[in-house]
């Protein structure tokens, strides 16, 4: 199995003065689940090269065995330093789509025109697209190949208004996730704040925060064993 990873490329936190970006762990995780059951992973972003982390992220109390063993991975460094220019890439040749969070894709990836075509053709071909945390916002401005709402009538979860306000970032953000994910139709559930929450409908799968990030990869290598009868660990 062939996994494109797509990340942000916007760093500035709105116009609090602060950096934002990807959340390491949301890329990290996922990525580990993948690699060690055998897939390969390719990683994309908008500008192509090194995406920007979210300071907090990567500082000392954010770090998990996942994050310690990216950042000691020569192999997984190299193909993050140097993503592919999201506008060069096809779904050709990729069996699922994975999108980690960070609140970097509220302002770039929520309505970049490569990304939503990427999920165009994904969906057509019948391959799952994956998204965790804030990164469903991908989802938000997406549309099947008759241009309908890739939300409508879906079950789908992500960072909660609740989870938001936690984090003190509610009148930040350009919107709140899961107000926007409803409006565009879609069926949000959701778990407690920071319980391992993912949800599975047809060809959509989301997670709802970090700590879902493996959870909802587990979930992508499931949905393509019953997809392909592919006998990775999915298939448990």
């Amino acid at each position: 199995m062939h996994i494109l990873m797509v990340t942000t490329s916007h760093d500035q936190l709105g116009d609090s003065g602060h950096k934002t970006g990807l959340w390491l762990e949301e890329l990290a995780a996922p990525y580990y689940v993948f690699i060690d059951d055998g897939c390969r992973v390719t990683m994309a972003s908008p500008k192509g090269g090194q995406p920007p982390l979210d300071p907090k992220s990567d500082a000392p109390d954010s770090q998990s065995e996942d994050t310690e063993r990216f950042k000691a991975d020569a192999k997984a460094q190299a193909s993050f330093a140097e993503t592919l220019k999201l506008s060069t890439v096809q779904a050709a040749g990729f069996d699922a789509l994975f999108y980690p969070g960070g609140h970097g894709p509220l302002w770039d990836l929520v309505d970049d025109p490569d990304s939503l075509r990427l999920i165009r053709d994904f969906l057509a071909a019948g391959k799952p697209v994956a998204a965790v945390c804030h990164g469903p916002c991908v989802l938000v401005n997406a549309v099947d190949a008759e241009g309908r709402s890739v939300l409508e009538g879906k079950e789908v979860t992500a960072f909660t208004n609740a989870e938001e306000e936690a984090v003190g970032l509610t009148a930040v953000v350009p919107f709140l996730l899961e107000d926007a994910l409803k409006a565009k139709g879609g069926d949000f559930l959701c778990g407690g704040d920071w319980e391992d929450f993912v949800v599975t409908d047809g060809l959509l799968i989301t997670g709802q925060n970090p700590q879902s990030s493996a959870s909802t990869a587990r979930a992508v290598l499931a949905k393509l064993s019953r997809l392909t009868n592919w006998p990775g660990q999915g298939a448990g």
